[in-house]
């Protein structure tokens, strides 16, 4: 559904226009309702669209709540995800506190990770390509048993 990366700006009110191969798949699956949450391994927010947030969401509230990890995935996950839509232009309106969470300010990259998009700040972004890139030679092939039956 979403992949491939793409820049974006996000305007002086904090509304970012949605690329329009993302914006047709959003349409398309959906009827333009997004859900925008944090992502609690990275400083970057997850954009769904309704029905895959769904299924997310119904994963969360699945597992035991007895447990102080589940919880708290629960509590973050669920907890800052906001409803939104697209406007007539295409563009969502980013909460002040989601924006400041991914330190999200004008410029921004929006990486497709096939059922959802991760909204990136750009400098961020390319910090992290760096250190990922400079790491993942010796990562992938000391882990390589979790990939066993993949090529690419």
């Amino acid at each position: 559904m979403f992949r491939g990366i793409n820049s974006a700006t996000l305007d002086g009110k904090g509304r970012l226009a949605v690329p329009t191969r993302f914006r047709e798949s959003v349409a398309a699956s959906s009827e333009g309702k997004l859900v925008v949450t944090i992502d609690t391994q990275e400083k970057c927010l997850l954009m769904y669209p309704l029905g895959e947030w769904e299924i997310v969401q119904r994963k969360l509230e699945a597992l035991s709540n007895i447990g102080s990890q589940a919880r708290l995935l629960q509590r973050l996950l669920i907890g800052h995800a906001t409803d939104l839509a697209l406007d007539a232009q295409g563009r969502i309106l980013v909460p002040g506190m989601l924006r400041s969470y991914a330190e999200l300010e004008k410029r921004l990259v929006l990486v497709g990770q096939g059922n959802k998009v991760e909204i990136w700040s750009e400098s961020l972004w390319h910090g992290q390509m760096k250190n990922w890139l400079a790491d993942a030679s010796g990562d992938l092939q000391a882990n390589g048993d979790e990939f066993t039956g993949l090529s690419v």
